[in-house]
């Protein structure tokens, strides 16, 4: 089954549906997502959006608290382009009908977090992520040549290099001309094809037992364009939250870093600060130094946990500034007001990604990327609080205006669906043995956060290799064998993912930002201020004989 679209969105969070709706000023548009329209990262974000708001703040400040946070690996044109053009980019999204939290009806309420030097955080409560992506898809479901796909899950890409062997995956010959997609609900496979793709399908946090990440994010769209010959680079650089909820149903709750803006004081189990001690900004640190702080503290004391107190503080303004984290901290049996609230780290954003240029472009023509699964460089070593949704933003904005240039080009050259070979499911059979698939995804999530988490060596990155490559090869025979499901495609991806991040983290022989390695504690600017880059184009995905007919790996 052939579906034609002059752009293919993968994702529908922040990114894919900002993309989606201004894209179809320009031709037809299909949004193909894993789950339901609303499921996403974004739905999830707690803190807020940063922007340049107020006549104290600037750009200029914006920038700085930006490229200090990444640690020297930001590229700051980028940086500041983002910068400058995010508060258009805002004021477009209040103009669709976001509501951010206001004081008093009248001026925003500006929030404050880790490495910011200026209250500049526009928020909607504590539900900033709920209110953006409500407000997007009112605007998207409104558009006629807008058509969705939920329950769709990204197989492969189709590019010329998989048409034509003389193209090798990822030069500058290559070319994205649509996708497989799994319908998870049917278990049939369509094929898209596209003028246009954007990949937006947010991180990777499921690669790691513990993470205030959702379901959906299983690194798809990372390991697909991987595996199509994108350039991916940073992948050992992980951003562990600092503050999520300790409890055994809680699934890792995010408390966001707005409470500790708010005055939030994190404490030892006696009560004790100890924040004072890693860095002169305490609780307001950069995220990747107060993981670190708690993760060290719990391994000397021994203690499963530390504490954030919000006790000193007004209690109305922890029930009106928070009220879903208040709502959930009690569901769970910890009333905010009255007494500290138990705390752990857990695995939250990508900073590393598909790289992309200033306009969202891969190093494969037509195909773009945008959001948490993109590197464009805005980020660095460590992303600054409430940078991602910017990002998303204003990624897609210019991302879409790149493409409907080319598309403007007369000599736009592309591939029609009849040049496509339909998906072919060969000689696999339906598994009986699901158990292998549950088996492999827990050890894949144990092995990365015992090995690969955030504190690093380079004992454990080794052994941490040694193992994926083995799981590696035992899910490359099962997908080949079996018929394909979700939860064989989830597995798959989180592998390679988990692969691309030890690889980072083995190649990088010194510690910055959010990666920290025991056997080279220190920053070294001479050698390493530089990228991570991975790209595999020695390779080529080859049709397995007596298997399916499509090439895929």
């Amino acid at each position: 089954m052939y579906i034609e679209k002059d752009f293919l969105i993968l994702g529908s969070g922040i990114a894919g549906l900002t993309f989606a709706l201004k894209a179809s000023q320009f031709g037809s548009v299909a949004i193909i997502t894993k789950g339901e329209l609303e499921e996403s990262t974004t739905r999830y974000a707690q803190g807020g959006i940063a922007s340049v708001m107020t006549d104290d703040d600037s750009f200029e400040l914006h920038t700085e608290d930006t490229l200090e946070a990444g640690r020297g690996l930001c590229r700051e044109d980028v940086v500041r382009i983002i910068c400058r053009e995010g508060p258009a980019c805002v004021r477009e999204l209040i103009g669709l009908g976001a509501e951010f939290t206001r004081i008093h009806g009248e001026d925003y309420h500006l929030s404050r977090e880790g490495g910011h030097s200026r209250d500049r955080i526009l928020h909607a409560n504590d539900l900033t992520g709920r209110e953006i992506e409500h407000t997007l898809i009112e605007a998207v479901i409104s558009k006629d040549n807008i058509e969705i796909f939920p329950h769709h899950m990204l197989i492969d890409f189709i590019t010329l290099a998989r048409l034509d062997t003389k193209v090798e995956p990822g030069s500058a010959r290559d070319e994205a001309l649509g996708l497989y997609a799994l319908n998870v609900t049917s278990n049939q496979v369509k094929t898209f094809v596209g003028k246009i793709t954007l990949l937006a399908t947010g991180g990777a946090g499921k690669v790691y037992l513990y993470t205030s990440n959702p379901d959906i994010a299983t690194g798809d769209g990372i390991a697909a364009a991987h595996r199509a010959g994108a350039r991916i680079a940073n992948m050992e650089f992980i951003q562990f939250h600092p503050t999520c909820l300790y409890h055994p149903q809680a699934k890792s709750f995010l408390i966001s870093e707005t409470v500790r803006g708010e005055g939030g004081i994190l404490r030892l189990k006696d009560g004790s600060t100890f924040m004072e001690n890693h860095h002169s900004l305490g609780c307001l640190a950069p995220r990747d130094i107060v993981a670190r702080a708690i993760d060290y503290e719990m391994k000397k004391s021994g203690d499963d946990c530390v504490y954030l107190d919000t006790t000193h503080i007004e209690g109305y303004r922890t029930r009106e500034r928070f009220p879903n984290i208040y709502q959930t901290c009690l569901r769970f049996g910890f009333d905010m007001e009255r007494e500290p609230v138990p705390v752990v780290p857990a695995a939250h954003y990508m900073c590393g990604g598909v790289v992309v240029d200033p306009d969202g472009q891969t190093n494969i023509r037509n195909l773009f990327a945008s959001g948490e699964v993109c590197y464009s460089g805005l980020h660095g070593a460590n992303r600054l609080a409430s940078n991602s949704l910017l990002e998303g933003l204003v990624l897609s904005h210019r991302a879409v205006i790149k493409a409907a240039s080319l598309l403007k080009k007369e000599n736009f050259n592309h591939s029609t669906a009849h040049d496509i070979p339909a998906w072919n499911s060969g000689s696999a059979v339906d598994s009986d043995e699901s158990v292998v698939v549950s088996h492999n995804w827990d050890e894949i999530r144990r092995l990365m956060w015992n090995y690969v988490g955030i504190v690093r060596s380079d004992k454990r990155l080794y052994r941490a290799e040694r193992r994926i490559q083995l799981l590696l090869d035992e899910i490359k025979e099962y997908y080949w064998n079996f018929t394909i499901t979700k939860d064989t495609l989830e597995l798959r991806n989180i592998a390679l993912t988990a692969q691309l991040i030890i690889q980072g983290a083995l190649k990088r022989k010194e510690s910055r930002g959010l990666h920290f390695t025991l056997d080279y504690p220190h920053l070294d600017d001479e050698n390493w201020k530089k990228d991570t880059v991975l790209q595999d184009t020695t390779r080529r995905l080859i049709t397995q004989p007596s298997s399916r007919t499509t090439p895929h790996e």
